[in-house]
């Protein structure tokens, strides 16, 4: 059963797990369960997702129940009207905060605007050598992107040096096999954790919140957070 976070008439959130693919896809042809057609069969209703998350990434996920609620909220996400909070642990000692100004490019060559804003919840270190370091340091993130483009927490975090733990495509290899092998964890360790917007039928101020998963208080029990 998809953990059900909020539910109206119009809309409805789940905390989706890591791993699990938001639709059917193409480029995905190993995956069995989908979070579109799980939750359609859980509430016996038509969803459609208003919003894209990555297969790896773990958190909320936003549909509507028809379709002019699913068109307003596509609208509110494409203006950028939608606030956004990932929670995320990353590789590395992070400054207090950082904003993160790097356009990313498309599949199609042309390069987009990308902005991200993170601070630091936490840090620590840990007595794990790694390379020619005898300890790991890690931090706790808390990141707020005020553009969506793809990958582009994952892509900017990498592009300051501290990427995201589990991020097997923009992340660190040799952080991503010590977590394999010492932990057996693979997930990527990034969770979004909060949305608010304005509700497009009822005109009110929504605020949706998800709480961690398993795997990753998992983590923050290692790192003693």
């Amino acid at each position: 059963m998809l953990d059900i976070l909020y539910r109206d008439d119009c809309l409805i959130a789940i905390n989706k797990p890591h791993g699990l693919l938001v639709h059917r896809s193409s480029i995905a042809a190993d995956a069995e369960e989908f979070a579109l057609q799980l939750l359609r069969d859980q509430v016996g209703l038509k969803v459609n997702p208003v919003h894209r998350l990555d297969r790896a990434t773990g958190g909320i996920l936003l549909f509507a129940l028809n379709k002019e609620v699913e068109i307003a909220m596509q609208q509110q996400f494409s203006d950028n009207l939608v606030n956004k909070k990932y929670t995320a642990i990353v590789r590395g000692y992070t400054p207090d905060s950082e904003e993160i100004n790097y356009p990313l490019r498309k599949e199609n060559g042309m390069l987009q605007e990308a902005f991200t804003v993170y601070q630091t919840l936490n840090r620590a270190e840990i007595p794990v050598p790694l390379g020619v370091h005898d300890t790991s340091r890690y931090s706790l993130i808390e990141i707020k992107p005020t553009t969506g483009r793809m990958h582009q927490i994952r892509k900017h975090m990498s592009h300051v040096f501290h990427p995201i733990i589990g991020d097997t495509t923009h992340g660190c290899n040799k952080q991503n096999k010590l977590f394999k092998e010492k932990w057996g964890m693979t997930t990527l360790l990034l969770h979004a954790s909060q949305l608010s917007f304005n509700h497009p039928v009822m005109n009110t101020h929504i605020v949706i919140e998800a709480p961690l998963q398993a795997e990753f208080k998992r983590v923050i029990q290692i790192m003693r957070w």
